[in-house]
């Protein structure tokens, strides 16, 4: 989550937190000077949690996560001082194989540099073919990073090569890479994803017979789409989806702020423009045995979002499922109680088993 800016002790410089390529460092902004520059006080590779400055703006504590370490409590020097570990929260991952993790760069398809990362399982064996899931973040205005997240570890635990990209659409990377898409979602953020899915397929040691998508909120509106355009993947998790823009703009609670967040109109100013970039348009192509998964209690993408998912893939006879959480938010997979998220994980890799 992002802190808010903080003034130095003698208020002429503003410290503050950003997402650049995967990273999440803390800055420093001369505010005053005629062409302020940033200037890196905690570098990457990582990702910073809340930070606090001490009375005199000379030492910062923060939290810090690496892709190997969910978190550790550090502070350092601002004058450039070395970093020094207060805590030892996570002992147990010294114990255990969490497989290999690749940061790699790719071309899309018209050539722009995309950024992603391959997490292959434990016991690796290059000779071997693998099946693999292709992870997408949500937001769109997110990105996926150097921060440890278990869900990956989990499936890559069961035999999986999971794979995550930035497609264009997220933030990071500029203004330009974020707002491509403004009003018109599916598009080339599409494209990137599927360029990324080609980079992976093109690996030796990947089946692209057993090729996997999964995704949440905008994530799983990415997957929802897919399921519609290609049958390139033979199994799918869509969760908590946007499926149809025309419903969407009541039920949700952004409501006229999708309109900011999306660059879509009413759906009465525009009725062409939502459906166009509403995944329920082309659900009528859908091949992919899919498990929908949704919250009772999602209030940013509510349940018939996800059930116009599910019941359309059962008219299509489709192999589908919807996995309903009782109690649970939007953000169930980081904040949900601990028995429903593991029920989560356990329903999306007995998916994948069942058809991978």
């Amino acid at each position: 989550e992002p802190s808010l800016p903080v003034w130095s002790a003698d208020g002429t410089r503003l410290y503050l937190t950003a997402t650049t390529r995967g990273d999440g460092p803390l800055l420093a902004l001369d505010a005053f000077a005629d062409t302020p520059r940033a200037e890196v006080v905690v570098p990457g590779p990582g990702i910073l949690g809340g930070y606090t400055l001490d009375r005199e703006c000379r030492r910062v504590a923060y939290l810090w996560a690496t892709l190997d370490d969910p978190a550790q409590l550090i502070v350092r020097d601002l004058d450039g001082g070395e970093p020094r570990q207060l805590t030892d929260l996570n002992p147990w991952l010294a114990e255990v194989d969490t497989g290999e993790i690749e940061e790699v760069w790719f071309k899309a398809a018209d050539g722009y540099d995309l950024h992603g990362w391959i997490l292959k399982p434990p016991g690796f064996d290059p000779a071997r073919k693998y099946p693999s899931i292709v992870q997408i973040h949500g937001g769109p205005q997110m990105q996926y990073g150097n921060l440890y997240t278990h869900e990956f570890h989990y499936l890559a635990a069961q035999g999986y090569v999971v794979t995550w990209s930035n497609p264009r659409g997220g933030q990071g990377y500029g203004e330009t890479h974020a707002g491509i898409i403004y009003g018109q979602w599916g598009t080339v953020d599409y494209d990137d994803v599927m360029a990324w899915a080609d980079t992976v397929e093109k690996l030796p040691y990947i089946d692209p017979e057993r090729m996997g998508v999964t995704g949440g909120s905008y994530g799983g509106y990415m997957t929802t789409l897919i399921i519609g355009r290609t049958q390139r993947f033979k199994a799918a998790v869509a969760q908590r989806v946007v499926s149809n823009f025309l419903s969407f703009y009541g039920s949700s609670d952004l409501n006229w702020g999708l309109e900011n967040l999306a660059g879509t109109a009413a759906p009465w100013d525009d009725v062409h423009g939502c459906w166009a970039q509403s995944p329920i348009s082309a659900i009528g192509n859908a091949r992919t045995p899919t498990l929908v998964i949704h919250s009772e209690n999602d209030y940013r993408c509510d349940q018939e979002q996800g059930e116009q998912v599910f019941i359309a893939l059962r008219r299509l006879g489709v192999d589908t499922e919807l996995l309903l959480l009782p109690g649970e938010s939007h953000g169930v997979s980081r904040g949900g109680r601990t028995d429903r998220r593991i029920a989560r994980l356990e329903h999306m890799a007995g998916w994948f088993e069942r058809y991978l």
